[in-house]
């Protein structure tokens, strides 16, 4: 059988192509790429290497093939999506099952047998005309604890573009292991173009088979929907944790700076729009990653590592005020793939959100653009589309950290859960223990709708840990696992929650921009036990006498009290409103709930309840002195 593919392989291939592929001793790779070639159907099959030649090659075709453009700063290039196609497809997306495994209304689901001959149909002779290339990554470091490796066929110079920014090289790893290589695989095609953009979205598929760690993706060129190493694979991680003992989370993994020259490291995990990227980015840290984060306990260690060597980061609302390491980065020479932004005439680009004001004319993601130009609804068309992405290496940045590719990772010291609410959570608290940390922040962990995303603000959507669109396992099994992790580590990270979006009564936010700042310095002063802490019914917050001091050095800022009882007294009608909401969704919807963390939720009502009545609604910190 193997036998037969390769003779199939020969024949298709030329020669060097064909020594290159059959230099990786490895007979699963051979049946995969054997098998998507007979049913894709590619005139021509490329393997690209580690070497500088082929990667060259790469770049050169996405730009020969005018899926990027080159733009005024060498380096520079711009690809557009589809006016489709510019999102994750939620709808398209499903996990195949071969068991009907309950993972709740809010996973996508789909027959696997079902599921693979749908797309599987729709792949067949999708590549007539076009080059197959074959690519090979690594997940995390190379040669490491933490690796995973990963092969992906795509039609798209675009998309192995973009993973050669993203991912560290693996040809050479798989070389290396040989036979015993155990790899995530991902079959992508773009379809058929049309004015070099991806035609049949209606028949876009993105499939994700957990069982046998294959992605599908077809008729889509949005890199959400086509990089298969990116939040496909995720769910792929995810499976094969639970099975393992491990965790794969969307969390970035950062550096934060304490006295002495110290440096303690944080993951941290919050839906779109609560700030995770802008405090992985924080001016006087370091960076390791932005997105996905695997987690080992390592002799008793809670140890992580970037997935990732890149960002693929949403580049709407990035200025050189609140941004500057990035926006620094975005206008130096370096090598970035901007998507869906607005091209000037002069080759320059501009984004919702950048300083100054958009070009009058240029070309964006519906064509030539002016100001003013609806689409076919009538409906106004912005400049760059908001989910218009930059991306980069993360070596780009200034503040990336040498620790980027170690392949013992980090030692984490803190998890962050940031999450949008106006009502409920102070600014930073810490959890009293790990269980406590996983009930009570994690897995309640929620963001209220914005209106100018959703049209109705202040909708809190359930999203425990940031990572309900990513599980390909049940909610209750993936907390279930988040609950014995800790347990592993002789002394696991301290857990934490933040939110930078309370508000006054008028509706004002209490918290500035900069203020994230001032709460990473206090957590990471925490870890170390080096300052006090004031114990409440739903955590340990702040002494004013701590805070006032970081804002003073940090910002040289008069933090007063009456700002610290605003944001850390605590409301006890919006946490019982809040925890009561939480406790229902994991009573009513969550099948097996565990529970542990069902007790914990419990018991941090009733502590609430029992410090309203002695206290009132409202409890100022100096109460629980």
């Amino acid at each position: 059988m193997v036998q037969a593919g390769l003779d199939f392989l020969k024949k298709k291939m030329e020669e060097k192509q064909y020594e290159k592929l059959t230099a990786i001793k490895n007979d699963s790779l051979y049946a995969f790429v054997s098998e998507f070639v007979r049913i894709c159907e590619p005139d021509r099959i490329t393997v690209i290497t580690d070497s500088q030649e082929d990667l060259a090659e790469i770049r050169r075709g996405a730009l020969e093939r005018g899926e990027e453009q080159a733009l005024a700063i060498s380096g520079h290039t711009i690809h557009f999506d589809g006016y489709r196609d510019q999102a994750r497809d939620k709808e398209n997306t499903r996990i195949l099952l071969s068991v009907n495994i309950p993972l709740g209304s809010d996973i996508n689901t789909m027959d696997k047998a079902e599921g693979v001959r749908d797309v599987r149909a729709i792949l067949q002779g999708i590549m007539k005309g076009q080059t197959l290339i074959v690519r090979f990554f690594c997940l995390g470091p190379t040669q490491s604890p933490f690796s995973i490796l990963g092969c992906q066929l795509t039609d798209s110079y675009y998309v192995a573009h973009s993973l050669d920014l993203l991912y560290r090289q693996g040809y050479e790893e798989f070389r290396r292991q040989g036979e015993g290589a155990r790899f995530f695989r991902i079959v992508h095609s773009q379809g058929e173009l049309e004015n070099g953009v991806s035609k049949n979205v209606d028949r876009r598929r993105v499939y994700i088979d957990c069982e046998d760690e294959l992605v599908y993706s077809a008729n889509t060129q949005y890199g959400g929907n086509t990089l298969g190493l990116k939040k496909l694979s995720m769910r792929l991680a995810i499976h094969r944790a639970s099975k393992e003992g491990w965790l794969c989370e969307h969390m970035f993994v950062m550096g934060v700076h304490g006295p002495k020259g110290r440096v303690t490291y944080f993951t941290g995990a919050f839906p779109s729009l609560c700030g995770k990227t802008s405090t992985s980015m924080m001016t006087g840290e370091k960076i390791v990653g932005d997105d996905i984060a695997y987690l080992r306990t390592i002799g008793g260690v809670m140890r992580a590592v970037n997935v990732e060597k890149g960002m693929f980061g949403i580049i709407m609302g990035i200025n050189s005020k609140d941004d500057p390491l990035i926006w620094k980065t975005l206008h130096s020479p370096n090598e970035i793939i901007f998507s869906n932004v607005l091209v000037a005439p002069d080759r320059s680009v501009y984004w919702i959100g950048k300083d100054g004001e958009p070009p009058a004319r240029g070309v964006n993601h519906s064509g030539e653009w002016t100001p003013g130009k609806k689409d076919a609804k009538g409906k106004a068309i912005d400049p760059s589309h908001k989910n218009a992405r930059f991306t980069i290496d993360l070596k780009c940045l200034e503040n990336v950290d040498p620790v980027l590719d170690s392949p013992q990772g980090v030692e984490v010291g803190g998890i962050i859960y940031g999450g949008r609410d106006s009502a409920a959570w102070p600014p930073v608290r810490q959890s009293f223990d790990w269980v406590h940390g996983i009930a009570t922040i994690a897995s309640a962990l929620e963001s209220e709708t914005t209106a100018a995303t959703l049209g109705k603000e202040g909708v809190p959507e359930f999203n425990p840990m940031s990572n309900m669109d990513f599980l390909g396992i049940p909610l209750s099994l993936y907390i279930r696992n988040n609950l014995d992790f800790g347990k592993q580590c002789g002394k696991p990270p301290v857990i934490f929650g933040v939110n930078y979006f309370l508000k006054d009564r008028e509706g004002r936010f209490l918290n500035d921009k900069t203020d994230k700042g001032v709460w990473l310095k206090w957590m990471e002063l925490r870890v170390h036990g080096d300052v006090k802490a004031i114990r409440t019914p739903v955590g340990n917050i702040p002494r004013y006498e701590d805070l006032k001091q970081i804002f003073y050095s940090l910002q040289k800022k008069t933090f007063t009290l009456e700002q610290y009882n605003q944001m850390f007294s605590l409301r006890t009608e919006a946490f019982l409103s809040k925890l009561s909401r939480i406790l229902g969704i994991y009573e009513k919807d969550v099948a097996d709930a565990p529970s542990e963390l069902l007790n914990v939720l419990r018991e941090e009502m009733e502590r609430i309840k029992a410090a309203r009545h002695k206290f009132g609604p409202l409890i100022a910190p100096e109460q629980f002195l």
